[in-house]
C-alpha cells in the first residue's frame, strides 16, 4: 500500500540496479534456477515446443490472472501447467507457505500442492531461456495492479510492503502486486552481516523507492535511507578525546571492531588493547555484544574511518 509522500533522506547518487540482486527469487539452491531445464521438478513436464509463447506474452502485458495446474514439484516451488503453458511457483511466491517452515514441513506442503488449480499471474516471461515464473501472491492483488502500481510509483516515494523472502544478498518485498527488493547494502547504514538479522518472512516494512523499471517489472528499494547517515554528522557529535561507550562486534587478529551507534563503527587497534596476565588470545579477552568503554583517537567521515582505543572493559 502507498503511503503519503514525505521527505526522505536522498543521496544525490543512486546505485545502478544489479540484475544479480534478483536471482535468488527463481533459484533452487539444489536444483539450479527455478522454471529452467536444469530445475529436476518431480512430476510431468510440457515441451518447450508446446508452449503459446504469444498467450504468455499477452497474459504478462495485460497483467491477467490465469488458472493453473500443479504437476510437481521440488524444495523451490512448483511445476504448473495449462493448454500452451508451463512455468514455475517460487515458494516465496506461494500464499500459504509458512516463512518459518523446516525442510520436511515444506517438502509436506509442497506435496500436498499437487493435483491443485491455483490462480497465478505471471511475473517472468523470458523465451530465450525457456523460462515462465508465476505468482500466487501477485495474483491476490488482482488484474491489472501491476500496470496500476507502476503508474504511482516514483523515486524517492515511501512505500509499505510485507517480506516474502529474505535471502543473502537482501530482502524481497510484495508492495501489493509489485515485488521489489532491498539489497543488503541498503538494509542499515552499518554493517549486515545477514539480511535475516534485520527482517524476517511475514514483517511489514516502510521503504523508499530507489529505483523503478517496469519494462523489466523491478523496483529497487532501500531501509537505510529512511534515515539520515550517521556519517554525515558524526564530526559535530563526537571529536577525539571524546570517551565513549561502544559494543563490539567483531574480533580480529589485528584488533576488534566497536559500534557506537547504528551504523557507526569504528576499530580498536591491537595495539590499544593491554591484554592481562595469562591472557594471549585476543579473543578470550573480547567478545562479541560485549560493552566497551573507548577513546576516539581519529574520524574520516569521508572514507567512514574510525580509530579507537580501549579504555576499560563492562
Amino acid at each position: 500500500m502507498l503511503s503519503k509522500p514525505v521527505e526522505p533522506h536522498v543521496e544525490e547518487f543512486t546505485p545502478e540496479v544489479d540484475e544479480g540482486w534478483w536471482t535468488s527469487v527463481l533459484t533452487d539452491e539444489n536444483a539450479g534456477p527455478a522454471g529452467t531445464k536444469e530445475a529436476q521438478v518431480k512430476g510431468s513436464t510440457l515441451g518447450a515446443g508446446k508452449l503459446d509463447w504469444a498467450q504468455v506474452k499477452s497474459l504478462y502485458d495485460q497483467d491477467e490472472v490465469v488458472d493453473l495446474q500443479v504437476h510437481g514439484y521440488n524444495r523451490g516451488g512448483l511445476l504448473v501447467q495449462g493448454p500452451g503453458i508451463q512455468g514455475f511457483v517460487p515458494v516465496s511466491h506461494l500464499v500459504d507457505m509458512p516463512g518459518q517452515a523446516d525442510e520436511d514441513e515444506r517438502r509436506e506442503i509442497l506435496a500436498a500442492y499437487v493435483g491443485r488449480t491455483l490462480c497465478l499471474k505471471v511475473i517472468e516471461c523470458e523465451p530465450s531461456q525457456e523460462r515462465i515464473v508465476f505468482s500466487e501472491r501477485a495474483a491476490l492483488a488482482g488484474e491489472g495492479r501491476r500496470k496500476q502500481l507502476f503508474q504511482q510509483l516514483k523515486p524517492g516515494e515511501i512505500v509499505s510492503g510485507t517480506v516474502t523472502n529474505v535471502t543473502d544478498f537482501g530482502v524481497f518485498v510484495d508492495l501489493g502486486g509489485v515485488e521489489g527488493l532491498i539489497h543488503v547494502s541498503e538494509l542499515s547504514w552499518g554493517r549486515v552481516q545477514h539480511p535475516y538479522e534485520v527482517l524476517q518472512v511475514g514483517q511489514r516494512v516502510q521503504t523508499q523507492v530507489l529505483q523503478i523499471s517496469e519494462e523489466n517489472a523491478r523496483v529497487a528499494l532501500s531501509l537505510k535511507r529512511l534515515n539520515s547517515n550517521p556519517w554525515e554528522t558524526l564530526a559535530k557529535r563526537y571529536k577525539p578525546g571524546d570517551i565513549v561507550t561502544g559494543t563490539i562486534t567483531s574480533v580480529m587478529r589485528f584488533g576488534a571492531f566497536a559500534r557506537l551507534e547504528e551504523g557507526v563503527e569504528g576499530l580498536i587497534h591491537i595495539s590499544s588493547i593491554s591484554l592481562p596476565a595469562g591472557i594471549k588470545d585476543i579473543e578470550k579477552y573480547l567478545l562479541v555484544g560485549q560493552s566497551v568503554q573507548v577513546r576516539i583517537l581519529h574520524i574520516e567521515v569521508e572514507r567512514r574511518r574510525l580509530g579507537l582505543g580501549l579504555v576499560s572493559i563492562e
